[in-house]
């Protein structure tokens, strides 16, 4: 199987604050597999570390109030191409990111509060085909599953 996942999962430091959100689960998951880790805004030119963005009416904008839309859309045409030149079986994501995010993503107002919605790379995903699974429902069957 391949796996196209999330970097920061992996645990590389490419968050907008220079960190990463290493899941054991996904580690797990992924061993045995061809993995493939992108962070679409990197792909797409973004520094790290970077303020914080959100989607706002539609495009990406960063707390200065600056457009950085261009950057994660061509990010995530970047992401998509290895996605489809590698037929990747599934990718796994890092929740509620404007790029990544899966069911949620943060409103836009840059006050912590939840709307259901997708990322920018997430949604191009779904829209070319591809199964997408959000980094917390994967953690949460493993957990289900050492329970019951």
């Amino acid at each position: 199987m391949t796996i196209l996942v999330s970097a920061c999962l992996l645990g590389q430091k490419c968050k907008y604050n220079g960190g990463d959100n290493f899941s054991k689960t996904v580690a797990a998951f992924t061993a045995g597999h061809t993995v493939i880790p992108v962070c679409p805004e990197v792909a797409g030119g973004l520094t790290i570390p970077r303020l914080p963005c959100e989607i706002v009416g539609g495009e990406v904008i960063n707390t200065a109030g600056e457009s950085k839309d261009r950057e994660f859309r061509q990010g995530a045409e970047i992401c998509l191409a290895l996605a489809k030149e590698a037929q990747i079986d599934m990718a796994i994501l890092q929740s509620r990111s404007p790029s990544c995010g899966v069911r949620q993503i943060y409103d836009g107002t840059f006050s912590g509060r939840l709307i259901e919605g997708s990322g920018v790379f997430a949604s191009l995903l779904r829209e070319n085909g591809f199964r997408v699974v959000d980094v917390e429902e994967l953690e949460a069957a493993e957990k289900e599953k050492n329970i019951g």
